[in-house]
């Protein structure tokens, strides 16, 4: 028998996960099929698999956004940018420099340009500092 097509010692059932346990035996039937070929019977209960831990590990462990200064940052790091760089972005190097000291709130032009220019997520740069997401309402 393939590792695909091997059946665990009790049967599993896909359903909504609930339960910490539930969870726990979706991953291991996960990695029973995680070779399955798509479009069989095995490729359909990995993918229904994939959506029920999906939707559990976004319930159960959300992941805040980040703040937007730190992602202007990360991406600057990132592209090897230097401030002078977002100064056709922001517009001056004193509103660079007060936008990365949070001292100038982000405009939607420059939001709009750092989306475009630098690929930064829309919801990650019109959020207000330091704020958190609130859990999925259930």
């Amino acid at each position: 028998m393939t590792k695909s097509t091997r059946r665990p010692s009790k049967p599993f059932h896909p359903k909504v996960i609930k339960t910490t346990v539930e969870h726990e035996r979706a991953l291991e039937r996960i990695e029973e099929l995680f070779t399955a070929k798509p479009g069989t019977p095995d490729g359909d209960e990995l993918e229904l698999l994939l959506l029920l831990v999906e939707t559990h590990e976004a319930k159960e462990y959300p992941i805040d956004l980040p703040d937007p200064i730190e992602a202007i940052r990360f991406r600057m790091e990132q592209a090897n940018l230097k401030q002078k760089d977002l100064v056709p972005i922001l517009g001056s190097k004193g509103k660079v420099s007060e936008v990365l000291n949070g001292k100038r709130e982000l405009s939607l032009t420059m939001i709009r340009k750092l989306v475009s220019e630098l690929g930064i997520p829309a919801e990650v740069l019109l959020q207000e500092r330091g704020a958190t997401l609130l859990p999925p309402a259930t």
